[in-house]
């Protein structure tokens, strides 16, 4: 064969690649368009009916509806002194509003018009009777997508709602909108190639977390009173936290997951949680009050039937309080810190007792647990969500870590092991495991659970006080520093109930003081830290409330003392 032949060959067999490859790239592009487009046709029926419903009604006043909390809005909707109608198209307007402004919604969920008149024909009034509700993508809604931010799951439409929608709508809650989250939820920053960066309400600079972004966005934005999340490492906490909200993930298995689409398919090291995210902690107790009822226990019957605990959310006994301002991986921000040293200070007056806590071996649990336990299987099942994807430029990081073989891994840990430690070791853990070194894992888990429950019971503890991420970080830099969620993935993997409430802002000593941090490493990581949360005076910043494993009512109860206590103070200043 003549070498011009092979030369021929050669160039036609790069020139097929190329077009194929053309052809893939230009195939994703018009579904995305497709979404995208599909996204403001839903967009504009939402405005619509919106529209519509003032023509209809000229003396509509949506504001005091807007400022109602969530207890009073549901007690005004029972009574009959609000419709429904009026609450849902209030809502409705100024979510359209609040996206425009920030992005946040993905879809519109065009049955709760006709929801609405079914539930009025029924006459029933649940809990949540007449309450609009927003969504996370992830969560399924019968005949709408659970992209995940993916195009692969374009055009793909839940044949049912996920049992947390059958509930909520069994309670007379009406989901109304789906919202935003990252490529591949395994983020806590917000943006996807199909609809783009969810912006920070208060800085369109600053990421609003993620992956219950959306969420996040839009509620602090009061678009929503209240929504649904999912939580992996910190997916409810770190938006709440971001934009000044209230969250919690609840005890794994207290809510049912069936129809709520995870990130890692088969994932069993780190439990993931879900739960709801409003502005107030009564608002958060109402809707678990209203999930955790036989009809749900009836839908999914792998959910334990342990009705809410009233009195233990009612009561007023004095706690015993362990606290951390650092979990010694992660240097908390200087505002993280006073966050939790000034609510030390409040619950102290208030008659609680506060304990030292120091959380067990953080430092080995990060680099030697978290990693191994997410991608055991060398982040196989990780990159299948990206086969055929183009890569956010804020996921682009990870995927690469992810992508490079074990071998490349392995030695690029030796190169950096003299510059970090920490980064050495977490990148050969994100190496592929034996089914038996898989096991050894999940051993290791349990015995460190035991080990952390061991300290809880030695110190007679209730509950835990300490950071969550914050303030919110500059957009793109979450996908620069996974590592960062060290506060919140903790509980995910000893699946203990966590929820943050928001106690106060950044100052301008804040951010001097941040010029001179330097972390518990000084490594690259802290450097990009430091610079993520540089410029945020003004932002909110939370605190996170620990309680253990199904005891989701005291950790709401802990989290409803830090909220009147802050609310108290703000009132005396």
């Amino acid at each position: 064969m003549s070498v011009s032949l092979v030369s021929a060959l050669l160039c036609c067999s790069a020139a097929t690649v190329l077009l194929l490859r053309w052809r893939r790239r230009r195939k994703v592009q018009r579904k995305v368009e497709e979404a995208r487009e599909r996204r403001e046709r839903a967009l504009e029926r939402m405005l619509k009916a919106a529209r519509k419903f003032k023509e209809q009604n000229p003396g509509h006043k949506p504001e005091p509806i807007l400022s109602l909390a969530l207890p009073e809005l549901c007690g005004k909707l029972r009574d009959g002194s609000l419709s429904p109608e009026n609450v849902l198209y209030s809502y409705m307007d100024q979510a359209l509003k609040v996206t425009r402004d920030v992005n946040c919604v993905t879809d519109y969920l065009e049955d709760c018009e006709s929801q609405l008149l079914h539930m009025k024909s029924q006459g029933k009034k649940g809990l949540l009777y007449g309450v609009p509700i927003s969504i996370k993508d992830s969560i399924d809604c019968k005949g709408h997508d659970s992209t995940l931010g993916l195009v692969k799951h374009l055009s793909l439409p839940a044949a049912t709602d996920a049992v947390v929608i059958q509930v909520l709508k069994h309670q007379g809650a009406i989901p109304f909108v789906k919202t935003n989250v990252p490529q591949s939820l395994l983020s806590y920053d917000c943006s996807n190639l199909i609809f783009g960066q969810t912006l920070h309400p208060l800085d369109h600079s600053k990421s609003p977390g993620g992956s219950s972004g959306g969420e996040g966005a839009l509620i602090k934005s009061g678009g929503s009173i209240l929504g649904f999340g999912t939580d992996i490492g910190g997916s409810i906490r770190i938006p709440a936290a971001f934009c000044g909200i209230c969250g919690i993930k609840t005890t794994g298995g207290r809510i049912s997951k069936k129809g709520v689409i995870p990130s890692i398919r088969g994932q069993k090291s780190a439990t993931a949680g879900i739960g709801p995210m409003a502005k107030d902690v009564d608002s958060l107790a109402l809707c678990l009050r209203a999930l955790l009822c036989n009809e749900m226990f009836r839908l999914d019957p792998t959910v334990p039937p342990l009705p809410f605990n009233e009195q233990v959310y009612s009561s007023s006994q004095p706690l015993r309080i362990g606290y951390y301002v650092t979990d010694s991986f992660t240097m908390a921000s200087p505002s993280m810190r006073r966050a939790v040293l000034e609510t030390k200070q409040l619950l102290e007056k208030a008659g609680h007792t506060l304990v030292p806590f120091k959380p067990c071996r953080t430092d080995d649990f990060m680099c030697s647990i978290s990693a191994k336990g997410l991608f055991a299987d060398g982040c196989a099942t990780f990159l299948e969500g990206f086969k055929g994807e183009s890569v956010d430029p804020k996921a682009k990081e990870l995927v690469l870590l992810a992508k490079l073989p074990n071998w490349f891994r392995s030695l690029l840990s030796c190169i950096v092991k003299p510059i970090s430690l920490r980064i050495s070791k977490i990148l050969t853990s994100m190496n592929e495991r034996s089914v038996k070194e898989l096991w050894e894992l999940h051993t290791e888990i349990e015995e460190y659970c035991q080990e952390f429950i061991g300290e809880w019971r030695r110190l007679d503890l209730d509950v835990v006080l300490c950071p969550v991420l914050g303030p919110a970080f500059k957009i793109g830099l979450p996908g620069r520093l996974s590592v960062g969620a060290s506060y919140t993935i903790l509980y995910n993997y000893l699946d203990f109930p966590a929820g943050v409430v928001p106690v106060t802002s950044v100052t301008e000593e804040d951010e001097e003081e941040l010029k001179s941090f330097r972390g518990h490493f000084n490594d690259m990581w802290d450097k990009v830290f430091a610079k993520a949360v540089q410029g945020a005076v003004g932002l909110p910043v939370a605190v996170q409330c620990v309680a253990l494993p199904w005891q989701d009512e005291l950790c709401l109860r802990f989290m409803k003392e830090v909220e009147k206590l802050t609310r108290e103070k703000s009132n005396k200043n």
